[in-house]
């Protein structure tokens, strides 16, 4: 069994929050729009983390960061991007598991076999959305998604 932690749009703001509720991930993924890259640092403390570039994400470190990340996890492929709208119509056919960020809100939406997935946004409020994670438990072929506030209660 693995847990994917999943993140976007944290906008150089790390709550702690975010931190508790990604602890015991096995890996983490960023969907871009960083803001920070100290914030990839803090994410790598706990685990293997990977980030997409995102519209926002400036400066020599985030700009040299992927437009997509492929890979896998037990059974289970996995392709990220900043943006839905921007993501390869052969993904759906080649991955399980679609991870983007951008819009600030959080989606979950099973098509056939595959999991989109919107994590929500974890850095300064915007748009009155929640502010949300995802965590992701593979087991098998199994894919169990869950999405996490982290506003304090």
């Amino acid at each position: 069994m693995i847990r994917l932690g999943i993140v976007s749009d944290t906008h150089g703001q790390l709550r702690p929050r975010v931190l508790e509720q990604l602890a015991g991930c096995d890996r983490i993924l960023h969907a871009g729009d960083v803001g920070d890259p100290t914030i990839l640092d803090r994410l790598s403390e706990i685990a293997p983390t990977d980030a997409v570039r995102g519209n926002t994400d400036f400066g020599e470190r985030l700009s040299a960061l992927p437009a997509v990340v492929s890979g896998s996890a037990e059974e289970v492929a996995y392709r990220m991007i900043h943006q839905r709208e921007h993501v390869p119509v052969d993904w759906q056919s080649s991955a399980q598991l679609i991870v983007y960020g951008h819009s600030h809100r959080p989606e979950l939406e099973w098509r056939g076999r595959t999991l989109w997935l919107n994590p929500g946004a974890a850095g300064p409020r915007r748009f009155h959305l929640p502010l949300t994670v995802a965590v992701v438990t593979i087991d098998g072929p199994r894919v169990i998604p869950e999405i996490f506030s982290v506003e304090l209660p």
